[in-house]
């Protein structure tokens, strides 16, 4: 995460954990929620840790598949503490509460009306075999009237894919603010390879930032820092920084490679397509 951006988050929090006396003046239940997104392995389950250890609150991981209706969750809720991060990782997996609201959609082909009610019979026993928990429940969870039970609570959702969340879930008031976590950049280097390899300045790190900068590569922190770690005891760190410069140029190979053979693909198609038929010759 960009340093501007950690601080941000970080002022954030501070002014929320102080803010007991303005949400009771506002009439509002002092919570605030937060939706974390961006791909696998970027640090959302990890910013997640360190605002509970910033702000010296607890964690409740709740895992919505595992709860049977709205009446459970509400009663979850109630039985969790002041001062806590209630987590739901990975939104859009879970049960069919996320994307956007079901539309009808035109049939395309003349179909039999009992035919269409039994397929519709059928998929709201499928979305119904397990959990019962609806996306009205959730929205309740997050912010209705056994939301405001307690206080000082944050919400907070994880997501791959934020573009499949429905639009009621995320918009502000409920997850009041929106961070992206995304590939790995040259500051979010700095810090892994200050922790990793107790290193804050080399020779190497000019061309590991042109490579990191370069749009092309994309890899999140979590493959940063495994090519990292010294794979023996007598392995220094100048050997892991030049592992990792190894990496970033196979992967920028890599790239390149996909984008010609995308190219070639393309034109042997349009070059058949052009092509004389036998048949017609």
């Amino acid at each position: 995460m960009y340093k501007k951006k950690k601080e941000e988050l970080k002022r954030d929090l501070v002014k929320f954990s102080k803010s007991k006396e303005y949400y009771k003046k506002i009439g509002k239940a002092w919570k605030r929620g937060y939706l974390f997104y961006g791909p696998p392995g970027t640090g959302k389950s990890t910013m997640i840790a360190a605002m509970a250890n910033f702000l010296d609150y607890d964690v409740y991981d709740l895992e919505l598949t595992t709860v049977r209706d709205n009446t459970q969750l509400r009663r979850l809720l109630i039985d969790t503490s002041a001062k806590s991060i209630i987590v739901i990782e990975d939104i859009d997996c879970s049960l069919d509460l996320t994307g956007q609201r079901r539309k009808k959609e035109e049939e395309k082909e003349d179909g039999d009306e009992k035919s269409i009610l039994k397929k519709m019979m059928e998929n709201e026993d499928e979305n119904t075999a397990d959990s019962k928990v609806t996306l009205s429940g959730l929205l309740n969870f997050v912010d209705g009237l056994w939301s405001a039970c307690g206080g000082e609570r944050i919400i907070v959702f994880t997501t791959n894919f934020v573009d499949k969340l429905d639009p009621a879930l995320v918009r502000k008031g409920r997850m009041d603010n929106h961070i992206e976590l995304s590939y790995c950049c040259f500051e979010a280097f700095k810090v892994l390879a200050k922790n990793y390899l107790d290193v804050e300045e080399s020779e190497l790190f000019e061309e590991i930032k042109r490579l990191l900068e370069d749009k092309e590569i994309k890899m999140t922190p979590a493959d940063i820092a495994e090519n990292m770690l010294p794979k023996s005891e007598n392995e220094g760190s100048e050997t892991c920084l030049k592992r990792l410069i190894q990496v970033l140029k196979e992967a920028k190979r890599k790239v390149e490679d996909d984008v010609e053979e995308k190219k070639r693909e393309t034109e042997e198609k349009e070059k058949a397509e052009t092509a004389p038929n036998e048949g017609e010759q």
